[in-house]
């Protein structure tokens, strides 16, 4: 399943990311991957949390970090959750130009049962369609 926490800057996404990110480590079993574009973040997330900073990678599109996510799950079967954080600013699109990203990423969690959970800088009223039934 996949989970957007979709907003302008400035809203409080990162921080949510962040205690849903907490509260997850209390009901996961296995482990928990938090991705960002830098390591800002590093000591807010929980020390059992994986953190990786995506810049070190040179991802530079959505399918550069689609298959980072592939990879990363083929290494360690065990991963429940994923939480990406600064999305637009690792793919380097516009949500619009994203829809076969996310067809894919959709079924890459469904087939192997990983809650993701991602924070979109955008505006939620003008989200399209195909996105709208993952934001909450």
């Amino acid at each position: 399943m996949i989970h957007l926490i979709y907003a302008t800057k400035g809203n409080g996404k990162t921080k949510r990311l962040l205690d849903l990110c907490s509260e997850e480590t209390k009901v996961c079993e296995g482990s928990i991957v938090f991705i960002d574009k830098d390591k800002r973040y590093l000591r807010e997330v929980p020390s059992s949390v994986r953190f990786v900073d995506i810049s070190e990678y040179d991802i530079t599109d959505d399918n550069g970090l689609y298959g980072f996510l592939c990879g990363m799950y083929a290494q360690n079967y065990d991963i429940c959750t994923i939480f990406i954080d600064a999305f637009i600013k690792i793919v380097k699109k516009t949500p619009e130009e994203m829809e076969v990203f996310f067809r894919k990423l959709e079924k890459f969690s469904i087939d192997n049962n990983i809650e993701i959970i991602i924070s979109v800088s955008a505006d939620a009223e003008k989200a399209p369609e195909f996105l709208k039934k993952m934001i909450f």
